[in-house]
Formats: structure tokens, sequence, C-alpha cells
């Protein structure tokens, strides 16, 4: 179908990628990835499901995706991959398998000399503050770019017009990290005494923000600081988890601003009916000052200001606990034989 009118400012390399999607036809898209870069799919595919009627979307692990080997991925599909160093072997042997099922691969990397760079049909760059220690402009970052490629696919296959409202909250999104650090510092510094002496703690949440309460739990409490985590889903917690609750259980939620938001307001209550409320890290985007960002997207984007927040706290653990973040890890980017 032909490439309707794209705002200019959209990143070059989404651009190119949706001049090649409106040359296709498409009748799926399958987000794969691994570890952190997975927990941005989840966010993706929740934008897509509410702008899209047109696309039916899954989101896979890199692996899982060439073992399951979708029926549905034929020359129709497109397929969404991210690496952040573009070194994920799992993520490259997925870009393969995709294309040899004759599927158009858009992949995301910060390294446009990397495997998943040249594996892929198309690369769109990005940049990524948290293993180099460089501060970017939020902009610029991986949700930035799946973003527009998400509202790209939704302009071309339904009509729907969202891109100039994203570009401008996307100028708005570092002021409104910045402010957000000032806002969370006091309760950062709070809380991260006690939960600094937990051996576990769960993180929650729903809608957009699941893939960052994944990825915190995953990527810095487990990897960086060995702390048992567990992304629970706020009314998955319902379901079961919610037994593990006592005074002592801790917990970090992430109270959005999507359509889901009544389910971790359910959540919360709970928490702090039959926990410890010192225990209870709640991260509350309502208080927060978001001038600037659509009213319509604020819920897509306030994921990247937890997480991006939620960082700083991470190193506060980490300093009172005595161990590196980064550089204490014992088998990531350590071991290649595995």
């Amino acid at each position: 179908m032909p490439l309707t009118p794209i705002d200019p400012r959209l990143d070059p390399g989404v651009s190119a990628a949706l001049a090649a999607v409106a040359e296709r036809e498409v009748d799926q898209v399958f987000f794969v990835a691994c570890g952190g870069s997975l927990s941005i799919m989840h966010p993706a595919k929740f934008m897509l499901d509410q702008h899209s009627a047109a696309l039916p979307s899954d989101v896979l692990n890199a692996a899982e995706f060439v073992a399951r080997a979708p029926k549905r991925l034929t020359k129709q599909s497109l397929v969404v991959l991210c690496s952040m160093t573009g070194t994920t072997k799992e993520t490259v042997a997925a870009t393969k398998f995709a294309q040899s099922a004759g599927a158009l691969t858009l992949v995301l990397t910060t390294d446009p000399a990397s495997p998943l760079a040249e594996a892929g049909d198309h690369a769109i760059g990005f940049e990524a503050p948290y293993t180099t220690g460089v501060p970017i402009d939020a902009k610029n970052s991986n949700y930035a770019r799946i973003y527009q490629l998400v509202l790209g696919l939704a302009k071309i296959f339904d009509g729907s017009d969202k891109l100039g409202a994203l570009m401008d909250s996307l100028e708005a999104l570092q002021p409104a990290i910045d402010r957000a650090h000032t806002h969370f510092a006091p309760l950062f510094a709070d809380y991260a005494p006690r939960l600094a002496k937990k051996d576990v703690i769960y993180t929650m949440a729903s809608g957009a923000d699941y893939g960052a309460a994944y990825s915190f739990a995953i990527c810095v409490l487990m990897e960086m600081q060995w702390i048992n985590s567990h992304a629970i889903h706020a009314n998955e917690f319902f379901h079961g988890p919610f037994e593990v609750l006592d005074e002592n259980a801790s917990f970090v939620l992430f109270k959005g601003l999507d359509s889901t938001r009544p389910l971790t307001e359910r959540a919360e209550t709970f928490l702090h009916r039959f926990g410890a409320t010192e225990n209870i890290l709640v991260l509350d985007a309502a208080e927060l000052d978001l001038s600037g960002i659509d009213a319509g997207l604020a819920g897509n984007l306030v994921p990247l200001i937890f997480f991006d927040t939620l960082w700083r706290f991470a190193y506060k653990i980490a300093d009172l606990r005595d161990q590196e973040m980064l550089e204490a890890r014992r088998y990531m980017k350590k071991l290649h034989d595995y």
C-alpha cells in the first residue's frame, strides 16, 4: 500500500523501515528479543493493540520464537527485534529464522556494525545510557524508536495519526524525567536503606508499565544485585501471588496512567491492607509533572520515566550493599560458553 505522509521529525532509520513496510502486505507483527530488550516489546504491543485494528501482534523470547516456529510466520509477517549491543546470539538467530520464512525484519540496536544490524533487513539505531554511563536524551531511547515505529504502522495500516503528538511528547520527555528524579529522590532516600537489606523484592505493574517492572526485576535486582525478584502482573497478583504478602514482604509497585491503572490501584490497596507500608515502594505517575506530554500518550511514556528513575534507586541499593552494579556480575558478559 502507498506510504501516507510521515512526520519529518521521525528518526531516519524508522522512516526507512516504515517505507519498506508500506511496500508489503502485512497481516501479523512479532515483537522478539531477550531480557531487557524484550521488556520494551510489551509496551510496544500494548500501544499497537490500542491504535491498530489491522495488525495483530505477539511478544516472544527470541529463542522460543525459533523453537515455537509459529505457523503464522510467513512472508506477510513483520518481525521487530531488538538487542542493545546487537550481539545477542538468540536474537540474531531469530532474525535469520524470520527471514527464512520470507518475513520482513526490522532490528533495533545501538551498534550499526553489529551482527544483528547486519542480519536484519532494516536497522534502527538508538542510544542507551545504562551500560555506558553516558547521559542521553530520552527521545533517542529504545522506547522512543519503537513507539515511532508502532504509531507509524498504525498510520499506514489503520489511518490513525498520532505521530505528531508522539514527536511533540518525546521532546518533552527528558525534562519530565529530570523532574521525576527530583520528585522521587526523597522517596528513594527513605526506602533504599530498608530494601537494600531484603533478600526478595517483588515488582508489580500492568499494561504499558509491565515491561519496565519485568526489566527492573530480572536485569537490575536479580542480574546486578543478586536480589531474588519476580515481576507480577497487578491482576495476576490476586490469582496466587498475594499469598506471599505479609508485613516483611517487599514490593515495588508501578502505578501508571494507562487504561489499566485501576488494576494497580486495587493491588496497592491490598498491599497496604496486609503488608507494611515501609516495605512497599509505590511509584505513582499521577504525582509527576508531565508538561508537554500528550495526555493520550502519557501512559505509554511513563514506563520509561519509571525505569530511568529506578536506575538511580538501584545505585543507592548497590552502595548500601557494597556491590557494584555492573562490574560485580558473575556470568553476564564474562562467560561465552553457554
